[in-house]
């Protein structure tokens, strides 16, 4: 999943167009000078994680050379035209170690103790890892859920830079991250070379262009060597992996197998998860019969709502029905809404129920790094039988 100064309407624009895609794809992501805190280094966790060990990740590798890391991260967006490379070294290493900064794209010492992310998505993986307590800026905090994140906003220890391609670069540099961790969907973001040449580094994070759901949870070892932690972002992925896996082994189990709707209508398109994407995989893992299951692509179809009615008007179950929260709000939409059996059959499920403090979507937040429970959610959500006594965290009954 997972943005300052003066606002344009361009930017909201795409700003809101970006969210609205992220929302199809769920089912469808004062100025205050610190002085520099005192160099702690904590032991380096012994670990062999490398691109051999991924296991689903397609989109970076991890090489380890002596005490250098090398990240590589493949087309952080579609269609980028060149690969990133960024080579990470231990701080009490530094003096001993000489690389030729033409050959990277960023050279980072670890491990990171003040950093600036810029998506939800990669709040709780610097929760699971421990290390919340260095971020010190985030574009527009309030779309932050986590109650543990919020409390260090709410302290001041984290602060608002604005929007995440107009990044306040005067309240950046006074925060003084040490890393900048990006994300973009084309090359046409500005800011982050802005940050690069105010000599604070930019790593770009592409998870959100994986094809699968463990593909993209297993991310969490992309963020583990900037902190040094690379054994517990393993111990953590191995157990959201086994529970992922046995929750699909489960399912297929199942002696029926539902026909499923997926997405909303805007603006006259009906959005939906095409056959190839990792929302597809859920459903398929889910052991359900995904009626679009058989399209090409990794992204959404968009379809109109005669082809959908069409296809699905007699589906069991609907899910991911957009920002909708209720039946009532469905109705008021579009009255074709109700012409669905799975409208009429109360069988539509929903992730915008599940909302933190400020209103932001869990899910959003959250779903990336823990597929394990949205897998369990959409069993339970069409196969209730398999796991009669688990309580949905986000894609609940719609009201």
């Amino acid at each position: 999943m997972k943005k300052l100064g003066i606002i344009s309407m361009r930017s909201i624009k795409s700003f809101f167009c970006l969210l609205f895609v992220i929302s199809i794809l769920s089912f469808s992501c004062k100025t205050e000078k610190k002085a520099p805190q005192k160099e702690t280094l904590p032991s380096i966790e012994k670990s062999s994680t490398t691109t051999e060990n991924l296991r689903h990740a397609q989109k970076f590798a991890i090489e380890k050379t002596g005490d250098i890391t090398l990240i590589t991260v493949f087309s952080p967006w579609p269609n980028a035209k060149k690969d990133f490379k960024y080579a990470l070294i231990p701080r009490e290493k530094a003096a001993a170690i000489t690389l030729n900064r033409d050959e990277y794209d960023a050279i980072v010492l670890t491990p990171i103790e003040r950093i600036v992310v810029t998506s939800t998505t990669h709040i709780p993986t610097l929760e699971m890892l421990g290390v919340e307590n260095t971020l010190v800026g985030f574009p527009q905090t309030n779309y932050i859920s986590s109650e543990k994140t919020r409390s260090l906003i709410d302290a001041g220890k984290v602060k608002d830079i604005g929007q995440n391609e107009q990044i306040n670069i005067e309240l950046l540099i006074d925060l003084q991250p040490e890393l900048v961790i990006g994300f973009s969907i084309n090359n046409s973001n500005p800011t982050y070379k802005t940050i690069q040449k105010a000599n604070i580094p930019v790593v770009y994070n592409g998870d959100w262009t994986e094809k699968t759901p463990l593909g993209r949870a297993e991310w969490i070892h992309f963020f583990a060597p900037f902190f040094q932690k690379e054994a517990k972002a393993t111990k953590i992925f191995t157990e959201i992996e086994k529970e992922y896996l046995e929750a699909k082994v489960l399912a297929q189990k199942a002696t029926t197998k539902p026909t499923i709707l997926a997405g909303i209508m805007y603006k006259d398109i009906w959005y939906l998860p095409a056959g190839e994407s990792f929302q597809a995989t859920y459903l398929k893992d889910a052991n359900a019969d995904y009626i679009w299951s058989e399209t090409e692509g990794t992204g959404s179809l968009s379809l109109s709502i005669e082809s959908v009615l069409d296809k699905a008007v007699d589906a069991d179950v609907w899910i991911g029905p957009g920002r909708y929260k209720s039946y009532e709000n469905l109705k008021e939409a579009s009255r074709l809404y109700a012409e669905f059996e799975a409208f009429q059959n109360k069988k539509i499920f929903s992730t915008a129920n599940t909302v933190g403090k400020t209103g932001g979507t869990i899910y959003y937040e959250l779903a990336a790094t823990r597929p394990d429970i949205v897998l369990k959610d959409i069993i339970k959500a069409i196969h209730p039988e398999i796991l009669p006594n688990y309580q949905p965290f986000f894609f609940k009954p719609l009201h």
